[in-house]
């Protein structure tokens, strides 16, 4: 197998249609945000089950547009954790406001709702759940938590399109779900995110903010029904979605189900493989959550446990990528250094990114690369002692 292409960790699949839809977009003159980004933001409304969404150019995007939307200030703390990428904190500190890194639930890496009741303050502004994976957090029990305190939940679901949590779409389970259309996610747009909600202020106020503060629908003043006169109302941020990547998003939308079967039936694939391997553990899925089948992560487990960059490397001299989810942010030395944390602090989140690690899984893979993959696997843990 040595011989054998690469296999990345991620590929996105870009159908010849889209690539047709982004050449009519840039030959319409129309390329950035317009009637082909607003489109999106309807369909994709309705995709979430969410009376709004706001198309932006990342989810760290919609993240800070959400908390700067719900009134997060400095002296402000937001709940977050530290088993997640780093865009879920740093938008906490665009605001000056201070996050606080709590640990997160060993079955499913999901943030554990006991951390956060302890983590709970006079100054908590906000909550951010991470839907890990595409496993959505438990968020009835947050929301119990939270709700009789008045402090909203910003869920962070780059992870999570599409994903259901006990029969409800998971864009409608918290104040605002933010959303990811990065290159690697279950939708792409190449760079792209979304931020939904049922709240029409919150609504107004983000897709306000994300073009200079301008007042609504200033994208129009540069067609027929427009006007040139506009009118800034607060000093905003420049995050607006073009019509190119809508262009790309809206054929991506359309092909979503299809994408999805495509990774379910991978993750299944895995599950028949490595169920019941001794050096292995699982991440859970609760029989109440619909999987969004972003991730599939892998836990060495036993005397395996601790040779999780032995396997990233046998598995990389047999042409297979992985990657890892995540260098908890209380190890980075920003939040060391600026917060004290120490890596013994959150143990649970410690322990598992020292022995997991994420296998490919995307719709392009052949049932060849997943034959591969599972090979690998195995071989890599048959060979000699990690």
């Amino acid at each position: 197998m040595a011989d054998a292409p690469f296999l990345p960790f991620a590929l996105p699949e870009i159908s010849e249609e889209e690539i047709a839809a982004v050449v009519e977009t840039l030959r319409s003159g129309w390329i950035t945000t317009g009637p082909k980004t607003k489109e999106l933001e309807r369909r994709f409304a309705e995709a979430t089950g969410a009376a709004h969404a706001v198309m932006v150019n990342s989810c760290t995007a919609a993240l800070h547009l959400a908390l700067e939307a719900l009134g997060v200030k400095a002296g402000d703390e937001v709940i977050v954790p530290t088993l997640t990428f780093a865009a879920s904190a740093e938008v906490v500190r665009y605001l000056g406001a201070t996050p606080v890194l709590v640990d997160v639930r060993r079955s499913d890496h999901n943030v554990d709702p006991a951390a956060v009741e302890r983590a709970l303050g006079p100054r908590t502004r906000a909550v951010i759940p991470v839907h890990f994976a595409g496993v959505p957090a438990d968020m009835d029990e947050l929301a119990a938590l939270v709700a009789p305190r008045g402090i909203p939940l910003v869920a962070d679901s780059a992870h999570c399109f599409p994903g259901q949590y006990r029969g409800r779409n998971v864009g409608t389970l918290a104040a605002v779900t933010c959303f990811s259309f990065y290159a690697t996610k279950t939708l792409t747009t190449a760079e792209g995110g979304a931020a939904v909600t049922a709240d029409p202020a919150l609504a107004d106020r983000m897709r306000i903010m994300s073009l200079h503060g301008i007042s609504r629908d200033a994208w129009k003043r540069y067609s027929a029904e427009g006007s040139w006169y506009y009118e800034i109302v607060a000093p905003g941020f420049k995050y607006n979605m073009t019509d190119v990547a809508a262009a790309l998003g809206l054929g991506q939308l359309a092909r979503a189900e299809r994408m999805w079967a495509r990774r379910r039936a991978i993750a299944e694939a895995y599950d028949a493989a490595f169920r019941g391997e001794e050096a292995l553990d699982l991440l859970a899925r609760p029989a109440d959550r619909g999987h969004a089948h972003h991730l599939y992560v892998l836990k060495l487990a036993g005397r395996a446990a601790a040779g999780r960059d032995r396997v990233i490397q046998r598995l990389k001299e047999r042409g297979i990528g992985t990657s890892v989810h995540f260098i908890p942010l209380h190890l980075h030395p920003y939040y060391r250094e600026t917060y004290g944390y120490r890596p013994e602090q959150l143990p649970v989140a410690l322990d598992l990114y020292q022995r997991s690690l994420s296998l490919p899984i995307y719709s392009r893979m052949t049932d060849g690369d997943v034959d591969r993959v599972i090979e690998g696997v195995r071989s890599a843990l048959a060979r000699g002692p990690l």
